[in-house]
């Protein structure tokens, strides 16, 4: 539950980025990408928090 709801706020999130970003520059909003992009936040979300921070309170 606790990756499910991490995917849907990196995708909300992104989505929101990309769409504000795309129409101050003029741009149309790219989907694939800005899909790929959550997914690297995902993954980033991750590793902090299942690796590193998680070591770290352990400490």
């Amino acid at each position: 539950m606790r990756y499910l709801a991490t995917i849907v706020w990196a995708v909300l999130i992104t989505f929101v980025l990309s769409y504000v970003l795309s129409s101050m520059g003029g741009e149309s909003l790219d989907m694939v990408s800005t899909l790929v992009m959550a997914a690297i936040f995902s993954i980033i979300i991750f590793i902090l928090g299942d690796g590193i921070l998680r070591d770290q309170k352990e400490q």
